[in-house]
Formats: C-alpha cells, sequence, structure tokens
C-alpha cells in the first residue's frame, strides 16, 4: 500500500530544502560576524583600572640593609 512520489511532490521537497539550505547559511554567517565583532571588541577594551593601589613610601631611608 505504498504511495507513489510525485512530480509536484519533488518541486515542492526541493524547493523547501533550498530554502532551508539558505536560512541555515544566511543564520550561520549572521553569528559568526556576531561572534567575530564580540571578541574584537573584547581584544581592544583597555585594561580597566585597579581598586587602590598599595601605599608605597618614595624615599629609600626606611629600608634595612640586607647586609650582615
Amino acid at each position: 500500500m505504498g504511495t507513489s512520489l510525485t512530480p509536484e511532490f519533488w518541486e515542492r521537497f526541493t524547493l523547501l530544502l533550498f530554502a532551508a539550505m539558505g536560512v541555515t547559511i544566511v543564520l550561520a554567517a549572521l553569528f559568526d560576524s556576531l561572534v567575530l565583532r564580540f571578541q574584537n571588541r573584547r581584544a581592544h577594551r583597555p585594561p580597566a583600572p585597579s581598586a587602590s593601589a598599595p601605599y608605597r613610601p618614595e624615599t629609600e631611608d626606611q629600608r634595612t640593609s640586607v647586609r650582615s
């Protein structure tokens, strides 16, 4: 009790197949460009400044001698 595949079926199948391939290729290219843009933006971002640097005295008089 099989059905035969008509030429109309093959026409619609071909149309839907190519439409699905086109949508897939367009979406893949869109997402690739978004990922590349995101990676490029992260790579060129300047480093964030630290919260606060520890206090370091500028004179060397406070250092102890290591030699004995």
